[in-house]
């Protein structure tokens, strides 16, 4: 608390002794009353103090990637080559240098290659791992696996003076390892060149005869290379008598790893990134801050003993995992290298904390959040609200946030909007929308990329708001054909069902018609039905009778097994709590929802948390044809960063690769891709010619055709 003597100074002035005490004490405890209040919305968890900071010790680590070992371009998951051979002045010029295709079918590839000594090794659609020619994009080699092969991320390890190097991926619940000349399987991995491993999604890490990944339902697993037995696990769901158990009423699922994992190989450090707790959008079955969901990690790379762990958000009902790998950064702040770890989350946080401790750089302020009032369910009272570094998405949506692309459009949202909550970490209600950021937002699995030259951070983000409905599960309606309908079932069957659908969860932007008891009476549907309300238009032909019987059918009164407010309940069983599935809040033209830009391109200077630009990323040449500004667009891509003041990035719907000045965020160059770029794209170099390769399959979130496409370029020759 803090004390401002103003006040007393200015009625000193004004009058006389005996006359001023009075009022002082009174203005003096009304401004600490309101500093009370003020600090009591906010606490804080204190910056790492300046002679605590991780120094660089290892400058190695500051010489950039000419290879490019790791998916995310190396163990570090920085995604920045020191190759400038295509730069600022040149970059206009790029060409198609060749084009691949694997000719095993399509399908979506998120996997980030890998190239080493001109070789590139990537996933197919058919479920293959291939080496093609760098230069020529000639295959090499094919190796056909099962399942779903290097989701997001491969492996290129260098070996040692005992081992040759290897080619690590997984393939549904098996780990591989290949030769990298030949694909032929690598026999050092448990003399087979496989082993049985939980299913795991990105790039497994290799340090010390170990091999360690995280898994894609639980837990960080490392395996000996020689032997394939496990080693160590560390389980991200705590159980009975560990760290972290506690703060779970009752473990249920997730706080699984599919963001990713990096790894400090000088200070043997893991570092895990963990998504939210399940089922999403209902906590009521595990109260509590539910440790290690929403967490970085840091781990001991020999034992797997947690060191430090860091919580963005607590009690995560949102579905606001942090789904990017870290990245392990280097910047200098107060005159002095610093290693750091940056964690870009869903809702445009970036948490950067010390390497070594886990502290945060900047001041990490939290926020007192709304309580539910939904049955059962306890939300945290505290959440992230960070000024440090600075947010690059949206994370609250507010009607000032309503689309003005045209009159229909706004009055569209407006209308949907006004039947729903929304609010800054806002509770669910049952039976009511809520309107929210970030379930595809802010930095998404891609992530981003850091250039510890400059110390500056670049991420790719989607500002996207979705509409979700929380209900019991016992309000589920389901028609049931062999059942007589009752009265106000019949009714509903003839005038709403086109609207509202047949089990009454909507059709398209239609809400649904579930769980209305306690928000709605009976008199109040009769009303709505009556008159009409927004888009839906009037019955004046219903009479009484019929529009109580409808009403009693939409409140689940007109069945015997029904009577019951499936709100409520008077037994200790916790209400189950379903949703009525992922809706993005969507004009009628299919735009979204909200004032653009609708995605973006940011640039975080580190040692300062600011923003230095953010840049609309993505186009929809209609709109711009309509003379509407470029909005950007949902993008799954993710940026690459060069040496040459480049920052690379595909991922959008208008299935476009694009250079940018990294100084400026200027759009230097762009390219078509014969579809959609949904992969972070890689840099490398053959014979003295650099060149930049992406994944063009399409598909993925943003649905669209697939394909089989992988397009190389470079300068001309």
């Amino acid at each position: 608390m803090s004390f401002n003597f103003l006040p007393l100074v200015w009625v000193r002035l004004m009058g006389g002794a005996s006359s001023w005490t009075g009022l002082a004490v009174l203005l003096l405890s009304l401004h600490w009353t309101a500093t009370a209040e003020k600090e009591e919305e906010y606490r804080w968890i204190p910056a790492i103090a300046p002679a605590e900071r991780t120094l660089t010790t290892d400058t190695s680590g500051l010489a950039a990637l000419s290879d490019w070992t790791r998916s995310h371009g190396g163990d570090s998951n920085t995604r920045f080559s020191k190759l400038s051979q295509i730069d600022c002045s040149n970059v206009q010029n790029l060409e198609v240098a060749w084009i691949y295709h694997s000719g095993d079918g399509s399908a979506n590839i998120q996997c980030n290659p890998v190239v080493v000594n001109g070789i590139v090794f990537t996933p197919t659609a058919g479920g293959a791992v291939v080496a093609v020619h760098g230069k020529t994009g000639e295959e090499i080699w094919r190796f056909q696996a099962s399942g779903t092969v290097a989701h997001r991320g491969l492996t290129y390890w260098g070996g040692d003076e005992d081992n040759d190097p290897a080619l690590f991926f997984n393939a549904g619940d098996t780990l591989h390892a290949l030769d990298p000349s030949n694909g032929h399987p690598y026999v050092g991995l448990a003399g087979v060149g496989k082993i049985a491993a939980p299913h795991f999604k990105v790039a497994p890490l290799i340090w010390k005869g170990k091999v360690i990944f995280a898994g894609y339902d639980r837990d960080v697993l490392a395996y000996d290379l020689k032997s394939g037995e496990r080693v160590w696990e560390f389980h991200t769901l705590p159980r009975p008598g560990e760290y972290g158990y506690e703060t779970w009423s009752n473990v249920e699922q997730g706080a699984n790893a599919w963001g990713g994992i990096a790894l400090d190989e000088q200070r043997g450090i893991v570092f895990v990134t963990t998504g939210s707790p399940k089922p999403n959008f209902n906590g009521a079955g595990h109260i509590g801050d539910n440790l290690f969901s929403n967490c970085i990690l840091a781990l001991n790379a020999e034992t797997g003993e947690r060191l430090w762990s860091f919580q963005e958000i607590r009690h995560d009902i949102w579905d606001l995992d942090i789904p990017a790998p870290p990245i392990l950064v280097t910047f200098n702040i107060d005159g002095k290298n610093v290693d750091a770890v940056a964690v870009l989350t869903k809702i445009g946080n970036t948490l950067l904390l010390d390497r070594l401790t886990g502290k945060p750089i900047f001041p990490f302020r939290l926020r007192k959040a709304p309580p539910s009032d939904l049955p059962g369910e306890q939300t945290s009272e505290w959440q992230p609200d960070l000024n440090l570094p600075e947010p690059f998405a949206r994370q609250e949506f507010t009607l000032n946030d309503i689309t003005q692309l045209n009159p229909e459009a706004h009055q569209s949202i407006l209308q949907r909007v006004n039947q729903a909550n929304f609010g800054w970490f806002q509770p669910f209600q049952a039976g009511k929308p809520t309107v929210l950021f970030g379930i595809h937002g802010g930095a998404e699995w891609t992530g981003g990329a850091h250039d510890p030259e400059t110390g500056m951070l670049y991420v790719s983000s989607n500002e996207l708001p979705w509409i979700i409905t929380v209900i019991p599960t016992q309000a589920l309606y389901q028609h049931d054909p062999s059942r007589p309908m009752t009265s106000g079932e019949s009714i509903y069957q003839s005038r709403c069902i086109a609207c509202h659908g047949v089990n009454r969860r909507g059709v398209g932007t239609v809400p649904p018609l579930l769980a209305l008891q306690g928000r709605l009476s009976v008199e109040e549907i009769q009303k709505v039905i009556r008159e009409g309300r927004n888009l839906m238009p009037a019955a004046p032909d219903l009479n009484g009778a019929q529009l109580a019987e409808l009403a009693n059918f939409l409140l689940d009164l007109d069945r015997p097994e029904s009577k019951q407010n499936p709100g409520q309940s008077d037994s200790a069983v916790p209400i189950e709590y379903t949703f009525l599935g992922f809706q993005k809040l969507l004009d009628p033209e299919g735009y979204p929802g909200v004032t653009p830009p609708w995605g973006t391109l940011n640039a975080i200077e580190l040692s300062s948390g600011k923003i230095k630009w953010s840049t609309p990323l993505g186009e929809y040449e209609e709109l711009t044809r309509r003379g509407v500004e470029i909005t950007g667009t949902e993008n799954f891509g993710g940026p690459m960063a060069t040496a040459g003041g480049l920052i690379f990035c595909g991922g959008t719907r208008d299935q476009k690769i694009r250079a940018f000045d990294s100084s400026t965020g200027e759009e230097l160059w762009s390219h078509r891709l014969p579809f959609g770029g949904y992969a972070p794209p890689t840099s490398y170099e053959v014979e003295g010619r650099q060149y930049i390769i992406i994944p063009a399959t399409g598909g993925g979130k943003l649905g669209g055709p697939t394909g089989d496409t992988w397009v190389a370029f470079a300068l001309p020759e």
